[in-house]
């Protein structure tokens, strides 16, 4: 069942439905590649008690997802489809866009079915199984972030007309990858990049090397990012109604035109406008800079 998700392909691949999605095949998991799963469960919720937002937490524990091998999503599905109408469905690998938002609209999340290697237990370039189901799906049992990412999906069916994939791509990035979320006076995580990764769980909070930043749309649709290194800098929402209110109360159409003749930030960047909670010492891109 590992075989890896190493391309995007341009057109349904053999054995594939019209709409990308093909069976999970739980039955064909191995017992090591099952144990694998348990092992990333295991270390991920060690840490995450009093890291993660509560909403995570309480998806894991609603959904039943556990140390008990890889889960079977037509299980799963039926779970969360009982909590907030979502269903979880595999796909050969990277999908085009189109049908990554058209299932998002529909309330399905699509997820790779491999798992990695042994080896690449710590990182890996694609999201395998335990990135898409443990990272993602847990947040979809709570109403107000499923709501969002169907929202989002809308959104993004409508921001193909405006050849604004990209800006849109970087509020994806910066809130269901690699948000942080305010908790009282604490940051909690609730990005699936962040909670499926045992390194950036830490470095995400304790590390002072990155910015974190009050979220704000337009700001956070200019910042770049880096997909190979850990972030430079974290966004922080208010909460997840806020998320979803500004994405429902902004009128897109003319925020990609302001987009389109604004200047992309620096992953880096800080501006004397941002919300700044914490300003970065970026040790460690200087570090990775570095000769």
């Amino acid at each position: 069942m590992s075989e890896p998700a190493a391309h995007v392909f341009s057109e349904p691949p053999p054995g594939a439905a019209a709409d990308w999605t093909i069976p999970q095949g739980w039955g064909d998991y191995s017992p090591a590649e099952h144990a694998l799963w348990d092992q990333l469960f295991a270390r991920q919720t060690a840490i995450l008690g009093e890291r993660a937002t509560p909403a995570f937490l309480n998806g894991l524990k609603a959904l039943k997802l556990s140390d008990g091998g890889i889960p079977d999503f037509a299980e799963l599905s039926e779970n969360l489809r009982a909590l907030t109408g979502w269903t979880v469905a595999a796909v050969p690998g990277l999908v085009p866009d189109e049908v990554f938002f058209r299932h998002l609209a529909n309330r399905t999340f699509v997820a790779g079915r491999f798992i990695r290697q042994p080896g690449q237990i710590d990182y890996l370039p694609e999201p395998d199984v335990f990135h898409d189901v443990f990272g993602h799906v847990p947040l979809l049992s709570d109403p107000v972030f499923a709501d969002f990412m169907q929202a989002y999906g809308e959104g993004g069916l409508r921001s193909m007309e405006f050849g604004a994939l990209e800006q849109l791509a970087r509020l994806y990035w910066y809130t269901v990858e690699f948000g942080l979320i305010r908790d009282g006076e604490a940051l909690k995580l609730y990005g699936a990049g962040i909670v499926s990764s045992r390194a950036e769980s830490i470095f995400a909070l304790d590390d002072p090397s990155p910015n974190r930043i009050g979220f704000d749309l337009r700001r956070v649709m200019r910042s770049r990012y880096r997909i190979d290194d850990f972030q430079r800098t974290y966004f922080v929402i208010d909460s997840f109604e806020d998320l979803l209110r500004q994405t429902l109360d902004t009128d897109f159409a003319p925020l990609y035109r302001d987009l389109a003749a604004a200047t992309d930030l620096a992953p880096e960047t800080v501006l004397d406008s941002d919300n700044v909670l914490h300003r970065g010492t970026q040790t460690h891109a200087s570090a990775e800079q570095a000769p």
